[in-house]
């Protein structure tokens, strides 16, 4: 025990797909530490993490609308109900 509390835990940059964090404690010490570590700490203590919406519009994975995945979906069922077996067949010589 450092006789400190954690307050805060700032996830800070990404730079070439490595993330930065920061530690913060209830007297304003900032301590670097690597996110996996940081937010452990921060899950294990009921402790705040906080990231920019610049920082996380750079790491953000799009998840596609539901609606999308549905019309795909259909299309694929389309193609389903229009195709045979005769249609996988090879053509040529067959040994």
């Amino acid at each position: 025990s450092l006789g400190r509390s954690l307050t805060e835990v700032h996830i800070t940059d990404l730079e070439e797909g490595v993330f930065y964090s920061n530690l913060v404690f209830d007297d304003g010490t900032t301590v670097s530490a690597r996110p996996s570590d940081a937010i452990a700490l921060a899950l294990r203590t009921g402790t705040t993490i906080f990231a920019t919406e610049e920082l996380l519009d750079t790491a953000a994975i799009l998840i596609p609308d539901e609606e999308e995945d549905e019309d795909e979906v259909e299309k694929f069922r389309e193609f389903l109900d229009q195709i045979s077996p005769e249609d996988f067949q090879a053509e040529g010589p067959q040994s």
